[in-house]
């Protein structure tokens, strides 16, 4: 298989198409959330309407005290799931794809998105040292990707990304605004062979890797 080559969507954010082998990343997501299920959590605007879990050391968490990192899983009082290791090859391989130095992320938060669910416009910002990328891989149904920048206003770039793909940002990018529109069932996104992701091509998931601490 040829190398793929990353795209540019704007300074030192960069796209990865069909980087990631969706099927295999999708039996390590059953793994974890067999451990830690998934669940809405609630920010200051409302009830999410993605559902979360998260596998690694770390966990992000939301509630009335605000977003925070907690290094056990709230619902269970356990500590979160080992983050397999297909998950940590594949986040390095990403990072170091585009040119930043080897990654070694110690939380994978995973969103999952079913037809209707949304993420507002945020920044990745309650990590400790910044100078480490984020690594956001898309699988399952597809979705539009927005890309803000250092504000939050203005028109955003509009990224679709579908099963596989794999977005990179870091750098001078680093705390920039993004978000994802609203899921749509109109096109699955899903590429072929789908594997393990065919048995249900009614959710997007997202895996979401960062260096917390």
């Amino acid at each position: 298989m040829a190398p793929v080559e990353p795209e540019a969507i704007a300074e030192d954010v960069w796209l990865l198409r069909a980087f990631a082998d969706a099927g295999a990343l999708r039996a390590g997501i059953d793994a974890v959330a067999a451990d830690a299920p998934f669940v809405h959590l609630r920010t200051r605007s409302g009830r999410m309407s993605v559902a979360l879990t998260n596998c690694g050391l770390w966990g992000w968490h939301s509630d009335e005290r605000g977003y925070r990192y907690v290094d056990f899983n709230p619902a269970t009082g356990r500590s979160w799931p080992t983050m397999p290791a297909l998950f940590v090859d594949l986040a390095d391989r990403a990072a170091l794809r585009v040119g930043f130095p080897p990654f070694a992320p110690d939380c994978c938060l995973i969103n999952r998105y079913a037809i209707g669910a949304r993420m507002g416009t945020h920044r990745d910002f309650d990590e400790l040292d910044l100078r480490h990328p984020i690594v956001s891989v898309s699988i399952g149904l597809s979705a539009t990707f927005l890309w803000f920048g250092a504000k939050r206003t203005g028109t955003p770039k509009k990224v679709p990304l579908a099963d596989g793909d794999v977005m990179v940002w870091g750098g001078t990018a680093r705390a920039g605004y993004h978000g994802v529109c609203r899921v749509d069932h109109e096109d699955s996104g899903v590429r072929e062979p789908v594997g393990a992701c065919a048995a249900d091509e009614s959710v997007r998931f997202n895996l979401t890797f960062r260096r917390a601490k």
